[in-house]
């Protein structure tokens, strides 16, 4: 909800899969959405995350903010405590502040950490969230750039077109950000249509290496695509020619589903220039997910849902730790 709110352009359209689900009769309830996030059917769980966004939006437009107040009861804030969207996602950004400063969540554990624009540009105990990350947690700060995905064409979604991203570029710098990330998918084995992603990732890619920071190349390949092992090896093709162009200093990352024929992805592994190469779940659950990406030597995993599940406003800092 907080995603739409800021830029409704992110939205992902999953009505025909929430619909087949009501149609079958397997669509969850309210209560038991939480554990649909967690369960192995990676159908379901693109289900559930459109299913929980629906739902707030239709709290919202049907019976008003104050319901959202309700549900953030049960997680365990008061609606004493704020008042309005603003101070809602002031009281996020504490959720998320207390999740970097725990014990737990360090350079240790985690590597790096993809940030919002709204959560690079606030602050933790007086410091930008970036410059908390690095200098206090050893966890590398990255952006996210990208304005969201065009309309399909060609069997994939381009990324709509980013004429902010000179002062992204210059506001991440100044905050002492590491990289950037964007996202563009391929829906199915289309030779052009996954050429045409790469090229345009490249090409931003290039404006964002010549800026000074790292791309985080993320041409996802849906999991629902009945030709995902098909795209997976023209896409690997053509990352490895656009790699092998790239320059002794230009470097860059790549986040990639989790590949159908483990190991797929070792050339770009073992890449000078592929910093590292990062698995996206893409709606499998995260057991799931563990098992496909122990299955790949040397990807390492992008965690988000999976990382935050079971916390609650409630839990002491040991408990929460």
């Amino acid at each position: 909800y907080e995603t739409l709110i800021a830029r409704p352009d992110w939205r992902r359209e999953n009505d025909a899969d929430l619909y087949g689900a009501v149609a079958s009769g397997t669509l969850a309830s309210i209560g038991d959405l939480n554990s649909e996030f967690v369960q192995p059917d990676p159908n379901a769980v693109v289900v559930a995350y459109y299913q929980s966004a629906v739902t707030i939006e239709y709290l919202v437009q049907t019976y008003g903010f104050p319901k959202i107040v309700e549900a953030l009861k049960l997680y365990g804030i008061e609606e004493n405590t704020y008042s309005g969207e603003a101070q809602m996602f002031d009281l996020m950004h504490a959720m998320r502040s207390r999740l970097i400063k725990s014990p737990s969540f360090n350079g240790n554990r985690v590597i790096g950490a993809i940030l919002f624009e709204m959560t690079m540009e606030r602050t933790i105990d007086g410091q930008g969230t970036a410059e908390y990350l690095w200098q206090k947690k050893h966890v590398v700060p990255f952006l996210k750039v990208d304005n969201g995905l065009a309309d399909e064409a060609n069997d994939v979604q381009l990324m709509k077109p980013i004429p902010e991203l000179a002062t992204r570029i210059a506001a991440a710098n100044k905050h002492g950000v590491f990289g950037t990330k964007m996202r563009s998918v391929i829906n199915l084995a289309n030779q052009s249509g996954i050429d045409a992603v790469v090229k345009q990732q490249f090409e931003v890619g290039a404006q964002i290496i010549a800026g000074g920071l790292v791309p985080i190349i993320e041409p996802e390949v849906s999991i629902k695509s009945p030709q995902k092992a098909e795209a997976e090896v023209l896409l690997k093709k053509s990352l490895l020619d656009y790699a092998n162009s790239l320059s002794g200093d230009q470097n860059i990352m790549l986040k990639l589903s989790i590949p159908t024929v483990p190991n797929l992805f070792k050339e770009l592994v073992d890449h000078p220039r592929v910093v590292r190469v990062v698995a996206l779940s893409g709606g499998y659950s995260r057991d799931e997910a563990n098992k496909h990406l122990a299955e790949n030597q040397g990807v390492i995993a992008s965690f988000s849902r999976a990382l935050v599940e079971g916390l609650t406003a409630q839990q002491s800092d040991a408990e929460f730790d």
